[in-house]
């Protein structure tokens, strides 16, 4: 009997030894408990990461380390988080914070906050730069649950302007995604649609929660729960219509959040749900 004890306590000593299973991604590190709802991240010259959260957290941005150690924190003075989905930059080291989550799709206020590299990230409190936009399309606050295709959770700046890539809420669901743009200078516009494309009818897994173009602008990585819709060999205005490569990293959480490290290395964070979560990944692109 004691022989037996002995072997099962040995047991289950090396399934508790053994690392967590995360699929194809590799964990880099666990973020810190006050960034369980990260929504948006950018790399920082290959040294650090810039993150956000979204809806009803503070109007803030969080640097992190490459391990997920928080850094610094500043404030955005004039920018209220109505709900900030996603964060891009350009080649100036310009940053944009997505303030156009839509759950509902009933809100009148959607922006993006431009904040000038010339602001300084270094410090504790920083102003915005407001781009107002609008869906030309929608003329309903909200529409009706068929034509809920006004929520969006996904951009990245190309050119002298931001690319959004919305979230599909409409019921029943079918996965369709629409893309638009909006000049990447402060002021009012009207969003223009410049294409649509159709990921996938799971709704739990198929709706598009983060977006990053590479560095040398030949990539473009779209993040589902799971997935990851890769464009290549693709031109602007409409990337769907280049070469698209489906992903799945074999890890299923609340995956809201991507970008690029360099041209070949994706970063993905998750939020916390339960006992999974919370957590920033590497992918290495084939």
């Amino acid at each position: 009997m004691n022989r037996f004890i002995l072997l099962l306590g040995l047991i289950v000593c090396q399934a508790c030894a053994q690392k967590p299973w995360h699929g194809d991604l590799e964990y880099l590190g666990k973020l810190p408990s006050k960034l369980s709802e990260v929504s948006g991240i950018i790399a920082l010259k290959d040294k650090s990461l810039w993150v956000i959260e979204d809806n009803g957290n503070k109007d803030e941005l969080y640097e992190i380390s490459l391990e997920g150690k928080l850094i610094r924190e500043s404030k955005v003075k004039n920018g209220k988080n109505h709900d900030w989905e996603d964060l891009t930059k350009d080649e100036h080291g310009n940053i944009y914070i997505g303030d156009f989550g839509n759950n509902a799709n009933d809100r009148k206020n959607l922006s993006i906050l431009k904040i000038d590299e010339e602001e300084g990230f270094g410090n504790e409190k920083i102003t915005a730069k407001k781009i107002k936009f609008e869906y030309p399309q929608q003329d309903k606050f909200p529409p009706k649950k068929k034509n809920l295709h006004f929520d969006c959770e996904a951009f990245f700046h190309h050119g002298n302007s931001l690319y959004l890539i919305t979230k599909n809420r409409a019921r029943p669901y079918t996965g369709k995604a629409f893309i638009y743009k909006i000049p990447d200078a402060p002021g009012s516009y009207k969003a223009k649609l410049v294409g649509e494309f159709k990921t996938c009818t799971d709704s739990q897994f198929c709706s598009i929660t983060g977006a990053d173009i590479s560095p040398d602008g030949k990539k473009i990585a779209l993040l589902g729960s799971g997935y990851i819709w890769l464009y290549t060999d693709f031109s602007f205005d409409d990337f769907t219509q280049g070469k698209l490569e489906v992903i799945d990293v074999e890890y299923r959480t609340q995956q809201e959040s991507i970008c690029f490290l360099d041209n070949h290395t994706l970063l993905i964070a998750d939020e916390q749900s339960k006992t999974k979560g919370r957590n920033l990944y590497r992918y290495k692109l084939p």
